[in-house]
């Protein structure tokens, strides 16, 4: 099974995961209470879900989202709610950004696709202004809050192991919070988050599932009858479950901390 994750399709992107990252962003804004005014820097802000809802609720004056996929930042700036940023093609552990350019920097459901997160973190930090804001969510995987989990686990249990971001260990509760001590963080606060979804039907929760970058292998790779067999196993993960429109939850780690002044 490649163990590679891409990020090629904006609109699909959207359909699974740009509704999810709105739902755990919006709780994640609640908690995180930024001021107005501030210069944003979004990291790996994708096709743009993130920066539209710093656009929408943050009142910024100014956010520079930073993605490497082409596909993902063409989305981004036909985005309507995201009209007023920036987008740049970039690397987050080599962020196109001067020293001290930002306010804060947040980093929505990416830091541990970042081969290197201390890396990743420590261009975070850099592009900061002193005293300003470093955040950060990510599902926890290791805890079981991807959204497809179910998926996941029938698919492990069934001997086939769908690929899962490069430094997915860091998203548990533990690893984040030393992350960012060991990156010279200060004030370090911690939350989870839990996030509901809607959908129509069990069929459209698998099969908005499988849009999700890592199961789009997984699916091409095994083959319609595989998945078929998977996703009627999968169901059975869910007895009693109704007919029509069913909720679905994810669980997602934040932190939150202040560069020293």
């Amino acid at each position: 099974m490649s163990s590679q994750i891409r990020f090629d399709d904006g609109a699909a992107y959207e359909r699974m995961m740009g509704t999810w990252s709105r739902i755990v962003g919006e709780q994640f804004i609640d908690w995180v209470k930024p001021q107005p005014g501030l210069r944003w820097a979004d990291v790996g802000c994708g096709n743009g879900a993130s920066t539209e809802l710093l656009m929408r609720r943050c009142a910024p004056a100014q956010v520079h989202g930073v993605d490497p996929s082409p596909e993902q930042l063409a989305y981004a700036r036909d985005r309507p709610g995201a009209a007023g940023a920036t987008f740049h093609s970039g690397d987050a552990m080599a962020l196109p950004f001067p020293d001290d350019a930002f306010d804060a920097a947040v980093a929505a459901l990416v830091l541990f696709f970042i081969p290197d997160p201390a890396k990743g973190l420590a261009e975070m930090v850099r592009v900061t202004k002193p005293g300003g804001l470093v955040c950060a969510y990510l599902w926890d995987i290791p805890g079981g809050g991807l959204p497809h989990a179910a998926i996941g686990q029938e698919l492990r249990a069934s001997g086939i192991a769908p690929p899962l971001p490069p430094s997915a260990p860091i998203s548990a509760m533990e690893p984040l919070r030393q992350l960012f001590a060991d990156a010279g963080l200060s004030g370090i606060e911690t939350t989870e988050i839990t996030a509901q979804r809607r959908f129509d039907s069990f069929d459209d929760w698998f099969a908005t599932s499988l849009l999700g970058s890592s199961l789009t292998i997984v699916a091409e790779q095994v083959g319609p009858e595989v998945m078929s067999a998977v996703k009627e196993r999968v169901r059975a993960h869910f007895p009693g479950e109704p007919a029509g429109p069913v909720m679905r939850t994810a669980r997602a780690n934040a932190i939150k901390a202040s560069k020293p002044a």
